[in-house]
C-alpha cells in the first residue's frame, strides 16, 4: 500500500457492455490512486448490516418487532423516528468500532468495505429512513486510516431499490431507473465524492451494489454508471462497479482496461442461493471457486470478489429474508417459490462456529482458502462478512479466531487450486 499509481494522461471510451462506445463520452484519467491496484492484492472484509441493516445479521435487532419488519424502511416506517433513532444509534455506535478496526488490521487484512444507502448520504422527503448513520462512516474513516486499513465506500441501497433485497434497504419491488431515481443515486455518490474522496483512506467509491440486471433496463444502468463514473474522475479513488449478475468478463468492452481507466470490477460470488449448488460436495464447492477465479483472471479490469463467505449453505436465521426459510432444509418459501430438503440446519439457524461439527468446519476451511486463493490469480478479494450475531458460516471474525480461516493469512495452502 505503500506506493502511488501514476495512470496515464489521456481520455478514454466508456461504452455499453456489448456494444461500441456512444459518442461523446469521455474521461480524463490522470490522477494519483491510495492503493497499488493490480500488483497488490486486496484482502479484506465487508462491514456488512452496520450502517445499511439486515436482518440475517443482526437477527435481535428485529426479532422484538412485528412481522412486517423486513427490513430497514419498514424497521423506521414502524418503530417512528424516535424510538427507531434510539435503537439505530445504539446499534451503530456499538456494532463497530475502533477496536473492530484494530482487530480486522491485526488479521492480516488491507481494505474494508463499508456499505451505506442512499438515505445516509443524501435523504429523501417522505422517506421513514434516519440518516444518522452518515457520520459513523466519517469516524470509520479515520479508524480505519489509523490501522493502515484502505476503505472502499459502497452505496449499497439506492432510491427505489436496484434489487429488491433487504440488503438494499427496502425488500420488494424494484423501482429504481424509474422517475427521477438515477438522478437522485449520482447525487448520493457526488456527496461522497465531496465528503470523503480526498481522506486518506478512501481508495475507492463503488457506484452501486448489486442491480439486478434481470429486472432492469442495462442500457439506463450503463449510462448511470458511465455518468457516475464521469463524475468521479479527477478525484484520487478507484472507480468500482458491481458486474449486476452478468459476470466479470461481459464488462470488458465497457471502458478501457484499468491501468488506463482505474475501473474496478466487483463480482460476487456465492454457492448457496440455487437448489443445484446446494447440494455440491465440497470438492465440487472448491473446483467451483476456482474456476470462477480463473473467470475473473479473464477480464481487462482489476476484477475483486467483492463479495463471498464461507456458506455451504443457506441455514443462517433470515439469510433469504424474514419470514422466508431456507433451501437446504426445504422450508424455503417465497413468491410462490419453495425448495426440497437436503438435510437439517441444525447448529447453523441460529449457531456458532464453536458448535460446528469438525467435518463441517474443515469443508468451510477448504472452500474459503480456495476461494482466497483463486481471487487473488485476479485483484484479490472482499469476505462478507465481518462479523454476525449468529451466523457461523459468514463470520470472518468468528471463522478467524477459531483457525478456520488461516492466521497468518500467508500459510494458507496456495496449491488448493492447482
Amino acid at each position: 500500500m505503500n506506493s502511488l499509481r501514476i495512470l496515464a494522461a489521456g481520455m478514454i471510451w466508456l461504452g455499453s457492455v456489448s456494444q461500441a462506445a456512444p459518442q461523446g463520452i469521455t474521461i480524463p484519467t490522470k490522477r494519483d490512486l491510495k492503493f497499488a491496484f493490480g500488483s497488490e492484492k486486496i484482502r479484506g472484509v465487508n462491514l456488512g448490516g452496520w450502517l445499511v441493516l439486515e436482518p440475517w445479521i443482526t437477527p435481535s435487532f428485529f426479532e422484538a418487532t412485528p412481522d412486517n419488519v423486513v427490513d430497514e424502511y419498514t424497521l423506521t416506517q414502524t418503530l417512528g423516528a424516535k424510538e427507531a433513532s434510539t435503537r439505530l444509534e445504539q446499534h451503530w455506535s456499538t456494532w463497530i468500532t475502533a477496536d473492530e478496526l484494530r482487530d480486522i488490521a491485526s488479521k492480516g487484512l488491507n481494505f474494508v468495505r463499508i456499505p451505506v444507502g442512499y438515505w445516509s448520504v443524501t435523504p429523501l422527503p417522505g422517506d421513514p429512513y434516519l440518516d444518522g448513520g452518515y457520520r459513523y462512516l466519517g469516524m470509520a474513516l479515520d479508524w480505519a486510516s489509523d490501522n493502515n486499513l484502505k476503505v472502499m465506500i459502497d452505496l449499497h441501497g439506492a432510491p427505489g431499490s436496484q434489487n429488491g433485497l433487504d440488503n438494499s434497504g427496502r425488500r420488494g419491488t424494484i423501482t429504481w431507473i424509474q422517475g427521477d431515481t438515477v438522478s437522485q443515486t449520482l447525487t448520493a455518490l457526488n456527496k461522497l465524492r465531496d465528503d470523503f474522496a480526498s481522506h486518506p483512506a478512501v481508495a475507492s467509491i463503488e457506484l452501486l451494489n448489486e442491480p439486478m440486471s434481470p429486472s432492469l433496463d442495462m442500457d439506463t444502468v450503463r449510462r448511470f454508471m458511465t455518468e457516475g463514473a464521469n463524475n468521479l474522475q479527477g478525484s484520487s479513488v478507484a472507480i468500482a462497479f458491481h458486474d449486476a449478475f452478468l459476470g466479470p468478463t461481459r464488462w470488458n468492452d465497457w471502458g478501457a482496461a484499468s491501468a488506463s481507466s482505474s475501473l474496478l470490477l466487483d463480482t460476487h460470488h456465492y454457492e448457496v442461493f440455487d437448489n443445484g449448488q446446494l447440494q455440491m460436495s465440497v470438492h465440487q464447492h472448491v473446483g467451483s471457486a476456482c474456476g470462477f477465479g480463473r473467470t475473473m483472471e479473464a477480464s481487462n479490469k482489476w476484477t475483486i470478489s467483492g463479495e463471498f463467505s464461507g456458506a455451504l449453505t443457506d441455514c443462517a436465521k433470515w439469510l433469504n429474508g424474514r419470514g422466508v426459510g431456507a433451501r437446504y432444509d426445504g422450508t424455503f418459501n417465497y413468491n410462490g417459490q419453495s425448495s426440497s430438503f437436503i438435510a437439517a440446519c441444525d447448529g447453523k439457524s441460529p449457531g456458532s462456529v464453536d458448535n460446528l461439527p469438525e467435518a463441517e468446519r474443515t469443508n468451510i476451511a477448504e472452500f474459503v482458502a480456495a476461494q482466497m486463493v483463486a481471487y487473488e490469480k485476479a485483484a484479490g478479494w472482499i469476505f462478507w462478512t465481518w462479523k454476525t450475531e449468529s451466523a457461523p458460516e459468514w463470520s470472518f471474525k468468528d471463522l478467524a479466531n477459531a483457525g478456520i480461516i488461516p492466521q497468518p493469512l500467508s500459510s494458507m495452502n496456495s496449491a488448493v487450486c492447482d
